[in-house]
C-alpha cells in the first residue's frame, strides 16, 4: 500500500491545513490518512474488507457507530478524499429538511457533472423518520454515498428503510495506549502540532492525559492544547499543570442513551451473578456519570424482588431503608448506602422463584379470562345469596385438623389446582421449599380421596 498521502489528479494536496492558529490542535491534526488513524484495528488494520475499499475508491452507504473521538468524521473525510469524491456535511442537530434537501439537490447536480458527493450526516439519529426517509432515493440512485454517524445503537434510532441500504460498522473507543500514540505525534508534529513550541513533558504525565480523555482522541487533543498554554512556549508541563487540566474530567456517560442502558444491565446482571465487586464498579460508574442516585435506588429495590426474592426477603426492606437514606441524606453522603445495598444484594442468596411464579399466574389470567370463584369462596351476606350456594361447603381452616382444610380447592373449576411458585433449595427458600413440598403432596393427596368419595 501506498504511504503517501492521497493527493488530486493536479497534484494539490486533498488534505489542505489551513495552519492559522485559531484552529484547534484536535482539528490541525486530523489524520491525513489511514495510517495516521489511531484505534480501529479490526475495521482498518492492512487486509480487512473496509481498509481493502477505501483504499481501492470503492466506497459505500455506511453508518458509522461509536462513541464520541473515535475518528467517525475523519473516516468519513478519508472515504472522499481517497475515492475522489466531494465531501460534504451537515449535522442533525443544527438542519432542517430544507437544509437536507438543498444538499441533496447539490449533490444531484454534481453527480450529472460526473462527480460523485460523500454526504457526511453527523448525529444521525436525531433525524425524524421523514428527515431520514429523505436520503433513501438518492442513495438508491448513487447521487451520494451516504455516511451516517451515531452514538447510539442504529436498530433502534435509525429508520429499517435506511439500515437496509446501509452496512453498519462498529467503531470503538480509542485505548489509552493508541491515544498516547496520537498525543506523541501531536508533539513531534512542527508543522501542524506542537512541534516547534518546545515543550517537554513526562511520559507517565502524558499518560494521564491519555487515560483521562476515555477513549476520546479529540478530548486528548484538547486537554494537551490546555497544558501547553498553561507551560507557555518553551515550557515544561509539569504533574502541577495537569492536575490543573484534569481537574474537572468526568468520564463518559449518556443518560438515557445506548450507554446508559448497557450500564444498568450490567449492574442487574453483576448482582444476579452474585458477583458484589463488578455490581459495587458499575454502581459506582453510574453513579460518577451522574446517573440520578434516586433511579438506581429503584433498579436495585427491584433487583431485590425479582432475582433475590424471598430467598432472603430482607434484601427489600433493606432496598427500601437504603432509598429513604439516600433521600435523607443526600449526595455524597447517602451514595454509600447504596453502595452497601448493592455489595448485600450481590452478596446473598438468590431466588427467582417469586418472579416466576407471578409470571405464570399472568399468563393463566390471560388465558383463561374472567373465571368464576368457586361457590365455597363467595360470600354470602344476604339470604338470597345462601339460597344460591354462595359459602356451601366451605371449611374454615382454624377448625380443621392441623389448621389447613387440605381437600378444599381453591382455583376456579375450570382451572383444576395449579403450581406456580417452585421455591428453590438456597437462602430461606430452603425451608420454604420443604414445608410447601409436604403440604402440596398432602392437599393432592386429600384432594383425590375427596373426589373418589364424592363420586360413590
Amino acid at each position: 500500500m501506498s504511504r503517501s498521502r492521497p493527493t488530486r489528479a493536479d497534484g494539490g494536496d486533498l488534505l489542505q491545513v489551513d495552519r492559522s492558529a485559531m484552529r484547534p490542535l484536535a482539528e490541525r491534526m486530523r489524520p491525513a490518512t489511514l495510517d495516521e488513524m489511531v484505534g480501529q484495528r479490526r475495521l482498518l488494520t492492512e487486509g480487512t474488507a473496509l481498509r481493502t475499499a477505501v483504499e481501492a475508491g470503492k466506497i459505500h452507504s455506511m453508518v458509522l457507530w461509536g462513541p464520541p473521538g473515535c475518528g467517525k468524521t475523519t473516516l468519513a473525510l478519508l472515504l472522499a478524499h481517497y475515492a475522489d469524491a466531494e465531501f460534504k456535511a451537515i449535522s442533525a442537530v443544527l438542519s432542517g429538511l430544507p437544509d437536507v434537501r438543498q444538499v441533496l439537490a447539490e449533490a444531484a447536480h454534481r453527480f450529472d457533472g460526473g462527480r460523485r458527493t460523500v454526504l457526511f450526516v453527523d448525529e444521525v439519529h436525531r433525524f425524524n423518520k421523514t428527515q431520514q426517509d429523505a436520503f433513501l432515493p438518492h442513495i438508491e440512485r448513487g447521487t451520494i454515498v451516504f455516511v451516517g454517524a451515531t452514538t447510539e445503537n442504529p436498530s433502534f434510532e435509525l429508520n429499517s428503510a435506511l439500515l437496509s441500504r446501509c452496512r453498519v460498522h462498529v467503531m470503538e473507543s480509542v485505548s489509552p495506549d493508541d491515544i498516547l500514540e496520537s498525543l506523541h505525534r501531536a508533539l513531534a508534529d512542527v508543522e501542524r502540532g506542537l512541534g516547534d513550541r518546545g515543550l517537554r513533558i513526562a511520559d507517565d504525565l502524558l499518560r494521564l492525559i491519555a487515560v483521562a480523555a476515555d477513549g476520546d482522541v479529540r478530548r486528548a487533543l484538547t486537554l494537551l492544547e490546555i497544558a501547553a498554554e498553561l507551560a507557555g512556549e518553551g515550557g515544561e508541563v509539569t504533574a502541577s499543570t495537569i492536575e490543573q487540566v484534569l481537574a474537572d474530567r468526568t468520564r463518559r456517560f449518556d443518560k438515557g442513551g445506548e450507554q446508559f442502558y448497557d450500564q444498568i444491565s450490567a449492574l442487574h446482571k453483576c448482582v444476579r451473578s452474585s458477583n458484589p465487586d463488578a455490581a459495587l464498579y458499575w454502581l459506582t460508574r453510574m453513579l460518577d456519570g451522574g446517573c440520578d442516585p434516586g433511579y438506581l435506588a429503584r433498579r436495585m429495590t427491584r433487583m431485590a424482588v425479582e432475582d433475590v426474592g424471598l430467598a432472603d426477603p430482607r434484601a427489600l426492606q433493606m432496598s427500601i431503608d437504603a432509598w429513604d437514606t439516600f433521600d435523607r441524606l443526600g449526595s455524597p453522603e447517602g451514595e454509600l448506602a447504596l453502595a452497601q445495598l448493592v455489595i448485600y444484594l450481590a452478596s446473598t442468596a438468590k431466588s427467582n422463584a417469586g418472579y416466576m411464579a407471578f409470571n405464570q399466574a399472568k399468563r393463566d389470567v390471560r388465558e383463561y379470562g374472567t373465571q368464576d370463584v368457586p361457590m365455597h369462596f363467595r360470600n354470602a351476606p344476604t339470604k338470597l345469596m345462601k339460597e344460591l350456594g354462595y359459602g356451601t361447603g366451605y371449611q374454615y381452616d382454624h377448625d380443621a385438623e392441623g389448621g389447613i382444610a387440605l381437600d378444599q380447592t381453591a382455583f376456579p373449576d375450570a382451572m383444576g389446582e395449579r403450581v406456580y411458585y417452585q421455591p428453590v433449595a438456597r437462602g430461606m427458600e430452603i425451608k420454604l421449599k420443604d414445608k410447601l413440598d409436604a403440604l402440596r403432596a398432602a392437599r393432592a393427596e386429600a384432594i383425590r380421596k375427596a373426589r373418589e368419595v364424592g363420586g360413590d
